[in-house]
């Protein structure tokens, strides 16, 4: 019977090719197959490590990722080294790779990785923010509701937070942050990391959205602080009541006074308008 092959996991550099380890070039060289995002950028990354492929090269993104993983079990269950890489950091992580993962380990097949650059560690670790506690939420969603949603169930969150994000957008995921989180929230914006431009923005949420404003440009991640770590507000339906009331008479209308107080304590803003109405 066939021992079953190797799935690698190859972290390449998000910037300058340097920062390959040195086992990312012993990999990809004597992979048996190659699963690459984008094979131009393979290319590239080769001819920047003085390499040559000796095993099948093919592509594995997102369009194809679902239709090409069965293939890529089948070499693995066959015995075949596979080595899948992204255009920069560890694949899987915001990109192609979960699910050629789960399938291996479905099968009992061993998969390990070349540990190398990650733009989530690099951006908290030069952000200047709290790195002991922190979360990764990768992409925003792209419509506003959605996006305004997910970030109110993150208000409360009191660990510091990684964000992945279009240039194009950028400006509008902080302003939508600063609604949900507050304005002055510390953050910092991440740019173009390791390479020739790398810029590292950070101040209030409310600074770096007229920042962004002049537009931005390269690859970015975001990082913002947690919610303080004050004394919890009470959440008990009456306290609910009260603290929508209050803010009412500080003069805001219903609706923004039970958006306020769901963003403030993390219940879901549903809950506070059933109790605010069942009184």
């Amino acid at each position: 019977m066939t021992e079953p092959g190797v799935l690698v996991l190859a972290a390449t550099p998000i910037g300058q090719a340097g920062d390959a380890p040195p086992r990312l070039a012993e990999e990809l060289a004597g992979a048996d197959v190659v699963a690459a995002e984008d094979t131009r950028r393979l290319k590239r990354l080769c001819s920047d490590l003085g390499i040559t492929l000796s095993g099948r090269v093919v592509s594995y993104f997102e369009g194809n990722e679902a239709a090409r993983t069965p293939t890529l079990v089948e070499a693995l269950e066959a015995g075949e080294r596979v080595v899948l890489c992204t255009d920069a950091g560890m694949p899987s992580v915001s990109d192609p790779g979960y699910r050629l993962v789960a399938a291996a380990v479905e099968r009992d097949i061993r998969v390990t990785a070349v540990p190398g650059p990650s733009a989530v560690l690099t951006a908290l670790a030069v952000s200047g923010l709290p790195v002991d506690r922190f979360c990764f939420e990768g992409f925003l969603p792209r419509k506003a509701g959605e996006r305004a949603r997910r970030l109110a169930g993150l208000a409360a969150e009191e660990r510091t937070m990684v964000f992945f994000e279009a240039p194009h957008r950028t400006e509008a995921a902080l302003a939508a942050m600063a609604e949900a989180f507050g304005g002055d929230r510390a953050a910092a914006v991440c740019r173009e990391l390791t390479k020739t431009h790398e810029e590292v923005r950070r101040g209030a949420l409310a600074e770096l959205v007229d920042w962004a404003g002049e537009g931005v440009r390269g690859e970015v991640t975001l990082v913002v602080s947690g919610a303080t770590g004050g004394p919890a507000e009470a959440t008990d339906p009456d306290s609910l009541r009260a603290a929508v009331a209050a803010e009412e008479e500080a003069g805001l209308s219903r609706k923004d006074a039970i958006v306020a107080v769901a963003r403030r304590t993390g219940i879901p803003k549903r809950e506070v308008y059933q109790e605010v109405h069942r009184a």
